[in-house]
């Protein structure tokens, strides 16, 4: 029993998860908001971790195929339900990008003496499920809630949405030097603590912020010599680009592809990078002067697979997952399409500017680079799109032990 127990506990937990097998299938049909998307994908995450170490190749593809499934039954409910989350304020309509600030973060800023929020870009529930035990004898968590990113799914749109507690929409019209459409040149999140403090203002807040960004590793250890900064402001905000920019370097370079082959492996990579990481010192820091630390996101990532072909002018974005222009060419059927951006309170570029998303593991590629592009980005990880892992964002609160 001893010498095989991890195969015994391998065994049970497969045993397990064919028994739920139909449960879950069965719940996608009865999913009518999304706290009940909530659940779907938390159960499929749960499973998704428990079954990594499985010798069982047969029960992993089983699951694979299931959450599969899943993501073609989110797009569905998306395509039907996201306008009117805008529009209707009956609506069962989730907390969204615009509307975290105001609605999650403040409260508990309100309810602590020291708050700091850890914005990670990329963050899914996966990878928070591979760093909690990391973070066990530091704090206890309070709070593991979600909230859903706003489309597209990207830095752009979804983070800038979060700092300023207005749609894209809004920030265009109320901003619009600020605001830089996808066709125009120049960084795209350059203001985002001027953000920030406008919509603190709007809130008649006063107290002491400190905000910084963390997009190279000389930032985090300058950050640490300098951590009584972020322990006098009331209210600290600390973005960490870390995952962001290993998704994009899987992407350009070969062995960090290989490091990260697949979602298991990426989870992995993403506690070892977690565990020996400036973020984790600086957390542990917080720690013991007491601060309520808040986790979040402003949109998670998929690994894609499929290619669909659409078609654009130079003046079309370029991201996999999501394009906006004037002469998209498309089918109807493989793309949520907004050809009216107001609607779902995005900014257009000109009078004709559509948007349309991909579902569930999908990418765009042009007709006339196709198999460059497929060979490039097949089994890439990217985001922009609808799918669990981009929208269904984890929002967690940690108070220190």
């Amino acid at each position: 029993k001893n010498v095989h127990s991890q195969q015994l506990v391998t065994e049970q937990t497969t045993a397990d998860y064919r028994s739920e097998f139909g449960l879950i299938a069965s719940s996608f049909a009865s999913a009518r908001t999304f706290a009940d998307w909530v659940q779907i994908y938390k159960k499929l995450v749960g499973w998704e971790v428990e079954l990594t170490e499985s010798t069982d190749p047969g029960v992993r593809e089983i699951l694979s195929y299931q959450k599969n499934e899943a993501n073609n039954e989110f797009a569905k409910f998306v395509r039907a339900n996201y306008l009117s989350w805008f529009s209707d304020r009956d609506a069962d309509a989730p907390v969204l990008s615009h509307q975290l600030v105001r609605s999650k973060v403040f409260p508990i800023v309100d309810a602590s003496a020291k708050t700091t929020l850890f914005l990670i870009d990329n963050f899914r529930l996966d990878q928070w499920r591979m760093i909690r035990p990391v973070l066990h004898g530091l704090f206890d968590v309070e709070q593991e809630d979600f909230y859903c990113s706003i489309l597209p799914t990207a830095t752009q749109y979804a983070r800038n949405a979060i700092f300023a507690g207005l749609t894209p929409l809004a920030i265009d019209k109320i901003m619009p030097d600020l605001w830089l459409n996808d066709n125009e040149a120049g960084g795209k999140n350059r203001h985002e603590e001027d953000f920030l403090k406008r919509q603190m203002q709007s809130q008649g807040r006063s107290g002491k912020l400190y905000f910084d960004k963390i997009v190279r590793s000389d930032a985090g250890k300058r950050l640490l010599d300098n951590i009584e900064k972020v322990h006098q402001a009331d209210f600290a905000v600390i973005v960490y680009n870390f995952l962001d920019m290993l998704s994009h370097a899987r992407t350009e370079t070969q062995i960090i592809r290989d490091l990260a082959e697949d979602e298991a492996a990426f989870r992995s990579l993403t506690r070892s990078w977690f565990e020996h990481s400036d973020l984790l010192e600086l957390m542990r820091l917080l720690a013991e002067r007491g601060h309520t630390i808040i986790i979040t996101s402003d949109h998670g990532t998929i690994q894609v697979d499929n290619p669909v072909r659409v078609q654009g002018d130079r003046a079309t974005s370029s991201n996999l997952r999501y394009k906006t222009g004037r002469n998209l060419g498309f089918n109807q059927k493989e793309v949520f399409a907004i050809t009216k951006p107001e609607l779902a309170h995005l900014p257009k570029s000109n009078i004709t500017s559509t948007y349309i998303f991909a579902y569930n593991r999908d990418f765009f590629v042009y007709p006339n680079n196709t198999n460059q592009f497929v060979r490039y980005y097949n089994n890439t990880f990217q985001h922009g799109g609808i799918s669990m892992e981009e929208m269904i964002v984890p929002f967690l609160v940690l108070k220190p032990r």
